[in-house]
């Protein structure tokens, strides 16, 4: 096989990309599983917009903060100074932002924002996002989507990337030729017992990295979602209760239906605070109280919640819900530049597998969606401002030996362990600093 570029990933930065790059080249996008199987779908809250100037000081100290100030600024910066431009986009690609009545966007506000910034569509933001630009990626004919394929390995040499060694749909082995190849292969849910994330997206693109010595960053900041519903079924995908809800006045109790955390703060306070919670309390799950967000707020702004409560015997107008942290977001990964480049030549890494710096140790909501399709923009401009000087290198392929890779079940278990290591290991290393750094200061 052979394309111009090769887009790892159907989410919405893999999309996005797909529609930044000129329509004169062949672009193939693949996916692990089928085409709306992407944790891009099933983002509740909202995507962040810089609504002006007056608010730009307070959003880049939300996002700081957030982060415990070990984001990098230049592309928080970037990040918000972009936002109101790729919001145009997404509204020009036919995405429906919740409007006031009197036309204009209607924004919301969630943990950790200092002001109501947040542009949503109900409570299923992510899908209206992710579809609307699937549905403009289909209308283009120099697109193809390859579902249920996946990328196994790399073609590469001398730190130059050439392709990479696919799985297709039959479980036959294929290389393919590309250009440029950019990974938005997504998070790593898959590894954790408790998560939000689809259970297929495992890290791929991290292991393949680890191989080749392409080069990652803080892979152990792993974000745990405070509020998912808690269910005793463990094989069961952990169903969000978004973050807008404490936006909109719910509340967080214990055993006792007592209050006991401040739940508009960054995700992190809140979840240790919740786990703290369990812990003094010796049960399973908190209890979150939708009751105080007005009815007809609750069933316009957060219809699917209440219907997938309802479906598991809950009726969040008149009784808590039960909740329980789970794993809900990277924010390490592939290391990247600010135009998304790794440290391989011709390879490009965007949404949640690569790492800007944007997110710091800890996400700040809603901002993961924009940093996805900021940082997927800024990947295909540099694509194309490099596309002429791209390096091809057609006799590696007839070198690549497909019959190591037979062994589906044992390289996916491979790759798994190759990345819960270097977490490991990272979150080792962090542990160790921080010792020697509590020594230094009591001498």
């Amino acid at each position: 096989m052979k394309t111009d570029i090769l887009i790892v990933g159907s989410g919405c930065s893999g999309l996005y990309a797909a529609l930044h790059l000129p329509a004169d080249k062949q672009i193939t996008i693949i996916t692990k599983a089928d085409l709306e199987s992407s944790d891009s779908f099933l983002a509740q809250g909202g995507i962040c917009m810089l609504r002006d100037e007056r608010d730009y000081d307070n959003y880049y100290r939300d996002t700081m903060k957030a982060g415990h100030y070990e984001n990098n600024p230049e592309s928080v910066d970037i990040m918000i100074r972009e936002s109101q431009r790729v919001i145009a986009d997404l509204i020009s690609y036919g995405v429906d932002f919740e409007r006031e009545a009197d036309g204009s966007l209607a924004f919301t506000k969630e943990g950790a924002h200092s002001e109501k910034r947040i542009l949503f569509h109900e409570d299923i933001t992510g899908r209206e996002i992710t579809s609307k630009l699937l549905e403009r990626v289909r209308e283009r004919p120099n697109v193809t989507l390859l579902e249920y394929t996946t990328m196994v390995d790399l073609i590469e040499e001398k730190n130059v990337c050439y392709g990479a060694v696919l799985r297709m749909q039959d479980d036959s082995l294929e290389t393919i030729e590309a250009k440029f190849t950019i990974l938005a292969c997504g998070g790593i849910g898959g590894l954790y017992r408790h998560s939000t994330n689809f259970r297929h997206l495992t890290g791929d693109a991290l292991a393949i990295s680890i191989r080749h010595g392409i080069k990652l960053e803080n892979v152990n900041y792993v974000q745990i979602h405070p509020t998912t519903f808690y269910t005793e079924n463990e094989e069961e995908r952990s169903f969000l209760i978004s973050e807008s809800v404490r936006g909109e006045g719910a509340l967080l109790l214990n055993k006792n239906m007592e209050r006991f955390v401040d739940e508009l703060q960054p995700r992190d306070v809140v979840t240790k605070a919740i786990l703290a919670q369990m812990e003094k309390d010796g049960t399973d799950h908190v209890w979150e109280d939708l009751r105080p967000i007005p009815k007809d707020e609750l069933h316009s702004h957060f219809p699917n919640i209440v219907a997938y409560c309802r479906e598991h015997g809950y009726d969040p107008e008149t009784e808590c819900i039960p909740v329980v942290p789970a794993q809900h977001y990277f924010m390490g990964g592939v290391k990247v530049n600010s135009d998304s480049a790794t440290s391989m030549k011709q390879l490009y890494a965007i949404g949640e597998t690569a790492c800007n710096g944007v997110h710091g140790k800890n996400r700040l909501a809603s901002n993961s969606l924009l940093e996805s399709l900021v940082f997927a923009g800024r990947a295909t401009t540099d694509v194309i401002l490099h596309y002429a000087s791209v390096k091809e290198n057609p006799e590696l392929f007839k070198k690549v030996r497909l019959e190591k890779y037979q062994d589906r079940e044992a390289f996916g278990k491979e790759n798994s362990d190759l990345v819960l290591k270097a977490i490991s290991q990272a979150e080792w290393i962090m542990e160790e600093e921080a010792i020697l750094n509590s020594e230094g200061s009591m001498e």
